[in-house]
């Protein structure tokens, strides 16, 4: 069966066409950003970076234990942003410079 795309909030609905960055797990937010090309990285970035103000406000009227489904899709949007800031704003590339093949796993994150 099909999944259903995830909702964002109406007020984030410029962002629609990124939802598929809102993932639950950073594991699942690193694997994307490995799996993606720096132009696809570049248009998230250059999409969600100008709302992330706006976003920041939005979530912050929320407690984090009571967060609608389309409030979570929208928080996991902005860490997959913080995922990929890093290739963006200063690598140039996807992957960690010098690395290799090598890779990282979260043991703990936080549950949402």
């Amino acid at each position: 069966m099909p999944t259903a795309p995830l909702s964002l909030p109406t007020e984030f609905a410029d962002l629609d066409p990124f939802a598929n960055w809102a993932l639950p797990s950073e594991r699942e937010r690193y694997a994307k950003r490995l799996a993606s090309t720096m132009d696809e990285l570049q248009s998230f970035y250059d999409a969600a970076f100008p709302r992330l103000e706006a976003a920041m406000t939005y979530l912050e009227q929320f407690s984090m234990d009571a967060l609608p489904d389309d409030a979570k899709h929208l928080l996991w949007l902005y860490c997959a942003l913080v995922t990929v800031s890093f290739p963006v704003e200063v690598w140039r590339q996807p992957r960690v410079p010098d690395s290799g093949a090598s890779t990282f796993d979260a043991i703990l994150e936080p549950a949402i």
